[in-house]
């Protein structure tokens, strides 16, 4: 199945209002990075067994393990889950950045190393969080 059709897919599985807030933010990050790698992970592992919340991914950064691997992965990410909405910024390696510097301007959300969670867009100011992908984004490439 191509890619657009799985995100599609996902998108008409997930209930209202969430399903038109993973649009939004959809939208909103593909304007931020037009022609960006787009990622569909449905959350189930080798065996098919599920053992997390599909999400879709943007970007590609490599990520680099202590063995010497490398693997590419999305530089940021979104899923809606039961409590709400989860935007993942990847490859931060300072995990207190987007807490010190999105915390205080973002509105209910919660902030950790690399996760911002929320229930819905109305809960928190987009710019704010448009601005903490982006960067986030830019700093995976450096």
């Amino acid at each position: 199945m191509a890619l657009i059709d799985q995100i599609n897919r996902y998108f008409e599985s997930i209930p209202e209002p969430k399903q038109t807030d993973m649009r939004r933010l959809h939208d909103a990050i593909l304007e931020l990075n037009p022609g960006c790698q787009l990622w569909f992970l449905d959350g189930k592992d080798g065996s098919g067994k599920v053992v997390s919340n599909p999400s879709i991914g943007y970007g590609t950064l490599t990520k680099k393990y202590a063995d010497g691997k490398n693997k590419e992965f999305y530089q940021a990410g979104i899923s809606a889950n039961s409590a709400g909405l989860s935007v993942y910024i990847m490859g931060m390696d300072d995990k207190k950045y987007l807490q010190e510097n999105y915390a205080a301007t973002i509105g209910k959300a919660s902030i950790t190393g690399y996760c911002i969670k929320f229930k819905a867009l109305k809960d928190i100011d987009l710019d704010t969080l448009k601005r903490a992908i982006q960067d986030g984004m830019e700093r995976a490439r450096a």
